[in-house]
């Protein structure tokens, strides 16, 4: 509930801060253009300074408030960057705890592609959609067309029995978790 709070927070101060940001150099341009005007027709020094005194502020307003956005900005940044390596750390050691399993599943996950008589190309397609990957992303890996990816993706389907990429998954997953319990 923290993290919720926090983030909205810094959403709140990131928008505070770019509408400060705005307002800041709207003043900014106006007194500029102000005090072009006043010089042109001759007003007093001491006008000028208290313009110029303006102008400095308003200038001093958008680095402050643009220093706090890029701030927020960076706690952001920071936050999401030490969420990924976290995540990325526990997927590392659930991989390293699970790497017997894995193996094991991917050498059943063979076998079966085998038992459907997948050609090679078609078998790596197909362990490539049960990892997540788009037709697009296959594709780009294994340096062939999008067309020829979704050809070979209906043929897993069809060797298989399978209707999609969701039956394919569920085929392989069905039998790992533990039955629903109502």
């Amino acid at each position: 509930m923290a993290f919720i709070n926090d983030d909205q927070l810094i959403k709140d101060n990131k928008q505070f801060s770019q509408w400060a940001i705005v307002l800041s150099s709207i003043v900014f341009v106006l007194i500029a253009l102000d005090i072009v005007g006043d010089y042109r027709d001759g007003v007093p020094w001491s006008h000028l300074f208290v313009e110029v005194l303006i102008l400095t502020l308003s200038l001093a307003g958008i680095v402050y408030f643009g220093r706090l956005y890029y701030q927020f900005a960076q706690s952001k940044i920071n936050s999401l960057t030490q969420g990924l390596a976290l995540a990325n750390h526990q997927a590392q050691q659930w991989r390293e705890a699970n790497r017997e399993l894995i193996a094991g599943l991917a050498v059943q996950i063979q076998k079966q592609f085998d038992t459907w008589q997948l050609t090679r190309a078609e078998a790596e397609v197909g362990m490539l959609m049960l990892k997540g990957l788009s037709h697009a992303e296959i594709a780009n890996v294994r340096n062939a067309s999008e067309r020829t990816i979704r050809d070979q993706a209906r043929a897993v389907y069809r060797k298989s029995g399978m209707t999609g990429r969701t039956e394919l998954s569920a085929f392989f997953l069905e039998d790992l978790l533990l039955p629903y319990q109502q």
